[in-house]
């Protein structure tokens, strides 16, 4: 199998879902280019998540098409989506409470897709400093904002093409949100494509290349910030801001 030769790192195509007898996804298609941010918005309840987590295996789509780097990988398990180059920070961060901080971070620890270490331990340490003061410390042990950054940092350690983040800054205070948005910028200008769910619509727009819109699990809307920025009723209708 050849990764390195398509556009585009994921490509989810017509993802019909259901949870028994409940659609949730209607048709939805879901892309994402090499390098670029994008930004995955609507209420509560309007199969963002789910969006996710079809794309990687975890809910496996009734009908429809998911593809990495061009290979389908349709129905494939969860960890042969994953290891294929991309990290997954999952809403309520996914913590070991068995593990020390610094086990969280060796454990995953593996090379890009060109066997480079642009992320590394030292890396990880110099961008999320207070880590480097809780490495003995359990997850459970952790603040919230400390466990986003150690769910970061751990998805970092795997020097991902592709990050996601479902709820990136989710009750965390303000100052912890802001230097979680920080991270991510550092994230975006290095290369690495990014998939965010956030409801802070602001920094989403600063950031994002694309915008994707869900409603009760049809896709209303895609275009730039640009875009929405100047069409408000857009947000007001769909996200209530």
């Amino acid at each position: 199998m050849t990764l390195e030769n398509s556009d585009y790192i994921i490509e989810a195509e017509g993802l019909q879902v259901f949870y028994g007898a409940s659609h949730v996804l209607h048709g939805v298609d879901f892309s994402v280019k090499r390098g670029e941010t994008v930004s995955l918005m609507g209420r509560n309840g309007m199969g963002k998540t789910t969006t996710l987590r079809s794309m990687l295996g975890f809910v496996p789509p009734k009908e429809g098409r998911v593809k990495l780097f061009g290979c389908d990988v349709t129905g494939a398990r969860p960890f042969n989506v994953i290891k294929r180059h991309l990290a997954y920070v999952p809403e309520g961060r996914g913590m070991f409470h068995n593990l020390s901080v610094r086990e969280h971070l060796e454990m995953p620890a593996r090379p890009a897709m060109d066997g480079t270490w642009r992320w590394n331990f030292d890396r990880v340490m110099d961008t999320f400093p207070r880590l480097s003061e809780r490495l003995n410390h359990m997850g459970s042990q952790l603040s919230g904002g400390e466990q986003q950054m150690l769910a970061i940092g751990r998805a970092l350690m795997t020097n991902p093409e592709l990050l996601i983040l479902d709820e990136a800054t989710e009750g965390l205070a303000p100052l912890i949100r802001e230097e979680i948005w920080r991270i991510i910028n550092i994230i975006k200008n290095d290369g690495i494509s990014t998939i965010i769910v956030d409801k802070n619509i602001g920094p989403i727009l600063d950031m994002a290349d694309r915008n994707v819109i869900l409603v009760k699990g049809n896709i209303v809307f895609e275009g730039s910030s640009d875009d929405l920025r100047a069409n408000p009723d857009i947000l007001a209708r769909n996200i209530g801001v």
